[in-house]
């Protein structure tokens, strides 16, 4: 069943959205995910991709001198400290750009963590194939992390309520400069610098050979909500909190790789954090769903809650923002209403896949709908017998 826009249309109306509105929120919840890619049979998990052999080698070698110290050898951005205004210097567009080397680079005075015996690089078997995980041990070392590996090394700031990022077509000079070895020793007679000038134009449109995707995860409370507010002590509520993020995580993965798309939207965040609080505690809960967000006392918003980092680009107006937050909500608990009658029943190891899958197909007016547990059933029963 595909929704239609005049269905859309029809729920944001019942939810009281004027006009401009039931436009501003029709292109925001428009679903993108392609499902149209699943032309055949799928096995799962999927193969892994083509960069995690090489990060394989990089565990390996981190288990004797640590992840840290593999990192700092491996990945350029590693060579380079967290400072306004590095990314514009030409030394770090040389590294980083054009894959010079930074020995001897006085901006290269190297990257630092707080605690960076305490970095873990873990490869996690998820649902969409394994992929690198980098576990940093405290707040500060995860912002250094993501603004080295996401923001150029550059110290803008990260939200409060971010614990995780998948980074996906990063550029890596180390797998780049490895291709550059064995092509020179596959061609010992035509390994000049012109002759390699000439083999990276045929490098460049292969991303699959030097792009790569992983996470970078804290270890702090989830959506940075205390263990007293989710009524739990702190030890456990660190454990679920690492569980989620990175369930969270891999379910972007999972869209990502079979979908094509991954969204800084918060259909794209329901999707990941059912997945995550599933896979933590047994089943949905859409009460702490809704306190990530800083939904929990909705109406009101908590400001500081993770629902203003997918207000949208352009974001969306104040009106239609306290609309999406309703949609939110019932939307939730919808979700969880059909999960408790009819998944938490299935003992079917593969009804999480399909799950993931469903909801790829749905939109958020749809889900927070009168006829969402029959839109759910009818396309996860679709699925099944496909």
């Amino acid at each position: 069943m595909i929704a239609t826009q005049s269905f859309r249309t029809d729920i944001l109306v019942s939810f009281q959205a004027t006009a401009a509105q039931i436009e501003e929120l029709l292109a925001y919840n428009q679903n993108v995910f392609n499902n149209n890619t699943l032309t055949d049979l799928v096995n799962f998990p999927l193969p892994p991709e083509p960069h995690v052999s090489t990060w394989e080698e990089y565990t390996l070698a981190a288990r004797v001198v640590g992840a840290f110290e593999v990192l700092k050898q491996r990945l350029v951005q590693f060579r380079f400290p967290i400072l306004k205004g590095i990314s514009q210097t030409q030394a770090y567009q040389a590294a980083t750009r054009r894959g010079v080397s930074v020995d001897g680079i006085v901006e290269a005075t190297g990257l630092v963590l707080q605690q960076p015996e305490k970095l873990q690089l873990i490869l996690h078997q998820s649902l969409a194939g394994t992929i690198p995980v980098l576990l940093a041990g405290n707040r500060e070392d995860f912002v250094s992390l993501v603004q080295a590996l996401t923001m150029r090394n550059e110290p803008q700031p990260v939200p409060d309520s971010m614990g995780a990022c998948i980074v996906s077509g990063f550029n890596n000079w180390d797998r780049i400069h490895q291709y550059r070895q064995l092509w020179a020793d596959e061609n010992p007679a035509n390994c000049s610098d012109s002759s390699w000038l000439a083999e990276f134009r045929r490098l460049i449109p292969q991303k699959q050979l030097y792009q790569d995707k992983f996470i970078i995860l804290s270890d702090g409370f989830y959506s940075n909500i205390s263990a007293n507010e989710m009524e739990l002590d702190e030890s456990q509520w660190q454990q679920l909190s690492v569980t989620i993020r990175l369930e969270h995580e891999c379910t972007h993965y999972f869209t990502r790789r079979l979908f094509n798309s991954m969204q800084n939207n918060i259909f794209d965040e329901l999707i990941a954090d059912y997945r995550g609080i599933v896979a933590a505690i047994g089943c949905y809960r859409a009460d702490w769903f809704l306190r990530f967000l800083g939904l929990e006392s909705f109406p009101n918003y908590r400001e500081g809650g993770r629902l203003q980092n997918y207000r949208g680009n352009p974001p969306l107006s104040d009106g239609a923002f306290g609309i999406l937050q309703a949609l939110v909500k019932v939307a939730s608990e919808n979700l969880q209403t059909f999960e408790t009658k009819y998944v938490g029943k299935l003992t079917d190891t593969k009804i999480q896949l399909l799950m993931l899958m469903t909801l790829t197909h749905l939109t958020l007016e749809e889900l927070a709908s009168q006829e969402a547990h029959f839109r759910i059933q009818q396309t996860l029963e679709r699925l099944q017998t496909n």
